[in-house]
């Protein structure tokens, strides 16, 4: 292993001593030689943004500064471009300036900043929140940013390590708000995708931003005239800064010497151009990557971009990476019995012949995940960041194939009935430690078996199922068939084979799965007091990230998070919950509740036309398992962007249909009806169009469509009723007109029964 192309930061008193550029996944022990530690440089750097002949894929691109006037400060934005490195110790941002004499770059680094400072939001600047710093400090400390960042001491200093990503510089950088808007959505202004996203809601992103030291200050006094304004976009165009960053307007960019044309031993590798402070090990990789062409195998590929994404700061793949020594102890879980499993990420060895092709998609690109008991969170990257690792995965990590056929007509009573006893007390005692088809265990709360068909190829399942060990060392879970054999010799004659098979038809089974015996059945009937309550689990009605909210006085609605839709109104009681967690858990409407379920299709398009079908979610059966389009929202430009809670507790949830942001609340209007509100923010006029109902709908007067259970009144905007293209039923879209900046449009729902 080696461990070249690393940066130490280095306490000292107060500061940090700087030096070079920082990729996490490089900074301590890695699998990489060094011509591939090179290539990642090049990629982490940017080269290819300027030398033709690099190759484009994997390079990272710099952040979007269209709207960084509203985020960062005047003061920080001219420190930043004057000396890089000394303000934000490890950046890859290279010293551009670096050449020229001390006063012409102090001149030229702040008209540079004048025109940052022109490119804001056209959005209102909404009021900054004081957060909860000690619940920033857990959160820190908790979901994983220690993995790419250093932890603090007790009084907020940096430890010393190596290979991180120092955020010293946090605390003078941001505009009041904007560290927790960014932590919110760090995609929209990083798309590269190194800053992933952890899945923070509005509360937990105002405590990490008065945790690490971003103070309230008012807007930049000083407003830069429209010729300094001038000067300063000619002097980012000059100085190519434009190459690495989108900006929102159309500026031309400097081509730098091909690679086939440069010499390796000056230009940016000696800072004799532009200066990037590469240390020598750095400047000696990249220079071996660069000498002739390199071909690089799809197992290298892999090993590369899970080394440059640092996944292997918490993931183990085959013999190298895993939690470094030291970072054990921020690894923290709700199910101590479990022991490492339940608090360390899981493997990623064999990955792409573990996890079936939609749910790894899910995972790598939604952060799904079957483990609520681990606090450490799954990053979400973004499609540029993971393009084609899904498939590499998939290639690099084939397994044999292994057929565990669904029982016949002769065999199915034996085959049910055997992995049913397997799973219960009399025979493996499988729910002793997990939970099972959203029921919990009596003991351990260990993930959902039920998800394993879903989740699982049955080549690593019928592997692992025989040497858990072998996949996860020190695993708490025994092994049932060791050498491939059956300790359970009553149930299927101890065969093994039939036996796996038995359990992978019971998961196959999935919600109409028989519950085990000794399974108790547990359901909570949550209630609603004098405040709007919130659950978040997984349910029928609204899907694996669905959202159930209740109003004193009965009034209830479901909203599917997965794909931006309100899939149920009901009046009564509220819900029952049958496995108690934010991430994964199972709730139901309750019982006694007369329900209105609506589509569970993506809310907002933005369509060519009124005659562009509606694009459905698709539907997988046992006959066809595999899911045709497993990104069904995000190729649609649905991205749910998390809620804040009003004083009162009510929600407002937030999402995005390409580039229109939605803030969407609802309140009680009357006995059996909600107020439903849209804020939808804009970069440009236009129209969205709004599924508002389907199924038996018809008119009833101008802007009252109804079903025989619910009607929606609204006022504005074009109404379209006409046939699915399925043919089932009818569907009314809302043409709602959208204007650059915020646009509100409001609707209403009534019980009609």
């Amino acid at each position: 292993m080696v461990r070249e192309g690393f940066c130490a930061l280095v306490m000292l008193g107060a500061g940090l001593v700087f030096g070079a550029p920082v990729v996490p996944g490089l900074g301590a022990e890695h699998p990489l030689d060094e011509k591939q530690v090179g290539k990642v440089l090049t990629e982490e750097l940017g080269c290819a943004a300027c030398h033709e002949g690099m190759g484009k894929e994997g390079v990272k691109s710099g952040p979007d500064l269209s709207e960084v006037g509203s985020r960062v400060s005047a003061d920080y934005l001219k420190r930043y471009l004057a000396a890089p490195h000394k303000t934000h110790p490890g950046t890859t941002m290279p010293d551009v300036l670096g050449g020229l004499p001390e006063a012409e770059k102090q001149k030229v680094s702040e008209s540079i900043s004048h025109y940052l400072q022109s490119l804001k939001s056209t959005e209102e600047k909404a009021a900054s929140v004081a957060g909860d710093a000690k619940r920033g400090r857990a959160i820190y400390h908790e979901v994983g940013c220690v993995a790419c960042h250093s932890p603090r001491d007790s009084e907020g200093n940096e430890m010393s390590l190596d290979g991180v990503v120092s955020l010293a510089h946090v605390g003078s950088k941001y505009h009041g708000g904007e560290l927790a808007k960014f932590l919110g959505d760090p995609l929209k202004v990083r798309p590269g995708g190194r800053m992933p996203d952890l899945g923070l809601t509005s509360s937990e992103t105002t405590a990490l931003e008065a945790y690490l030291g971003s103070a309230v200050r008012p807007a930049d006094a000083h407003a830069p005239t429209e010729d300094e304004v001038k000067l300063g976009k000619v002097n980012f165009e000059k100085y190519n800064c434009v190459a690495c960053h989108e900006t929102g307007k159309s500026l031309p960019s400097q081509a730098g010497p091909k690679l086939s044309e440069m010499d390796l031993s000056q230009g940016c590798l000696t800072g004799d151009t532009v200066d990037y402070q590469l240390d020598a090990g750095q400047v000696k990789a990249i220079r071996a990557s660069l000498e002739k062409p390199l071909v690089f195998s799809d197992a290298d590929r892999v090993t590369m971009r899970l080394t440059k994404l640092n996944c292997i700061s918490c993931h183990v793949r085959d013999d190298f990476g895993g939690i470094a020594e030291g970072l054990e102890a921020y690894f923290h879980t709700t199910e101590e019995g479990l022991g490492n499993e339940g608090r360390t990420p899981p493997p990623l060895t064999k990955i792409g012949g573990k996890l079936k092709p939609e749910w790894l998609s899910k995972v790598l690109y939604d952060g799904l995940t079957v483990r609520p008991y681990m606090l450490a969170r799954m990053p979400q990257y973004g499609r540029e960041a993971l393009a084609e690792l899904p498939e590499l995965l998939a290639k690099v990590d084939e397994l044999p194939e292994v057929e565990l056929l669904a029982p016949g007509r002769e065999d199915k009573p034996m085959i049910n009935n055997g992995g049913h006893l397997l799973l219960g007390e009399k025979g493996l005692n499988c729910i002793a430690c997990h939970n099972y088809n959203g029921k919990e265990s009596q003991g351990m709360k260990g993930l959902d078996l039920i998800t394993s068909y879903q989740r699982l190829q049955p080549g690593w399942f019928y592997e692992f199922m025989q040497n858990p060990g072998a996949h996860r060392p020190g695993i708490i879970m025994p092994s049932y068939w060791p050498d491939g054999q059956a300790v359970q010799t009553d149930i299927l004659g101890g065969d093994t084979h039939e036996q796996l098979r038995a359990l992978w038809f019971q998961f196959s089974l999935g919600r109409s799965a028989r519950d085990p015996a000794g399974l108790r059945s547990m359901p909570n009937a949550l209630e609603v007091t004098d405040r709007v309550r919130v659950y978040r689990g997984r349910s029928k009605i609204a899907g694996y990230r669905g959202i159930a909210v209740g109003y004193p006085g009965g009034m209830n609605y479901a909203f599917n998070a997965e794909n931006g839709a309100l899939t149920g109104i009901w009046k009564g009681e509220y819900v029952s919950a049958n496995w108690r967690s934010q991430a994964a858990g199972d709730f139901s409407p309750a019982p006694k509740s007369t329900v209105v379920t609506l589509a569970q299709e993506v809310g907002f398009l933005q369509l060519a036309d009124d005659g562009a079908e509606w694009p459905l979610v698709p539907v997988m059966t046992k006959e066809a398992p595999v899911n045709p389009d497993p990104l069904y929202p995000r190729n649609r430009g649905y991205a749910f962007q998390g809620y804040a809670f009003d004083e009162a507790g009510n929600p407002t949830l937030m999402y995005e249909c390409g580039e229109i942001e939605i803030a969407d609340r609802s309140v009680v209007d009357g006995e059996k009806g909600l107020k439903r509100t849209f804020e939808l923010t804009s970069p440009k006029a236009g129209v969205v169009y709004f599924r508002a109902l389907t199924g038996g709908v018809s008119e009833k007067s101008e802007g009252r469509y109804a079903t025989s259970d619910l009607s929606v009144t609204f006022s504005g905007g074009g109404a379209l009723l006409r046939s699915m293209g399925n043919g089932d039923g009818k569907e009314l879209l809302i043409k709602i007109p959208v204007k650059a900046g915020k646009t509100t449009y409001t609707l209403n729902y009534e019980l009609l029964r």
